[in-house]
């Protein structure tokens, strides 16, 4: 055995070794750690109260759009435009933060930070358990592939899994890009109440995003290991010996 084939065996050997050792011990900690963390304050019985954010954008005062009172607007020409300079309209200023920028919201930003960690476990657990069982997948063969299949199968689950964990990032980060655009409209029309309470809406939708996103992180983490636990001696043995078969 060369070098670098001794190299690649030796990898292959330390990542079973990993994935069972996760998949024994590691995975029931992790659904004990999760369902703990979900009885803390950050999701269980928190008011949706708490999720909200002042925007730190003040309503200004409305400028008076005429002099005349029920004076109609009048269609002008660009040479009486500039004859009649004294009847430009003035209305209220937008885009305009007087108090600086708008913060991103803290409560679902401290939460996201406390969510991302478990997500990207998720992904890399899941990662590390469709290798393991494609290594032990064996050459293909007539007969007996009923252990095969099991293989197969629990590899298209975790296969699930890990796409579905990687979406979640996803969907964090479009849920930034919908508060931007809700808190343009909100600097561009202040006096439109519609926008603000969209903006509490979008963040308490966020807040029970986190918590589904939490609650199916540890829900994953259960199936995967009672499918794994319940299946192990095939997925690791998926062949029988004909000597065996005789007894």
């Amino acid at each position: 055995m060369t070098d670098v084939a001794k190299k690649v065996q030796d990898y292959k050997d330390s990542l079973k070794q990993k994935a069972e050792h996760l998949i024994i011990k590691g995975f029931p900690e992790k659904i004990v750690k999760l369902n703990e963390l979900l009885e803390t304050p950050n999701f269980h019985n928190r008011e949706l109260n708490d999720v909200h954010q002042d925007l730190n954008i003040p309503i200004p005062p409305p400028s008076a759009v005429s002099s005349e009172p029920n004076a109609k607007r009048q269609r002008l020409d660009s040479s009486e435009a500039s004859s009649n300079s004294t009847a430009i309209i003035e209305g209220t200023k937008v885009y305009v933060l007087p108090n600086g920028t708008v913060p991103c919201n803290k409560p679902l930003s401290d939460l996201i930070h406390l969510v991302k960690p478990h997500i990207r476990e998720l992904v890399e657990d899941s990662n590390l358990l469709k290798m393991w069982i494609s290594f032990m997948i064996p050459k293909i063969e007539d007969g007996n592939n009923f252990g095969v299949s099991i293989q197969e199968d629990t590899l298209a689950e975790i296969q699930s899994v890990e796409s579905e964990a990687a979406a979640f990032f996803d969907q964090i980060s479009r849920y930034f890009i919908s508060r931007a655009k809700i808190v343009s409209k909100v600097a561009k029309y202040p006096h439109i109440d519609d926008y603000r309470r969209a903006v509490r809406e979008l963040d308490e939708k966020e807040y029970l995003s986190l918590w589904l996103v939490m609650c199916e992180i540890r829900n994953r983490y259960c199936s995967l290991h009672d499918i794994v636990i319940k299946n192990l001696e095939k997925i690791k043995k998926p062949r029988s010996s004909n000597a065996e078969s005789l007894y």
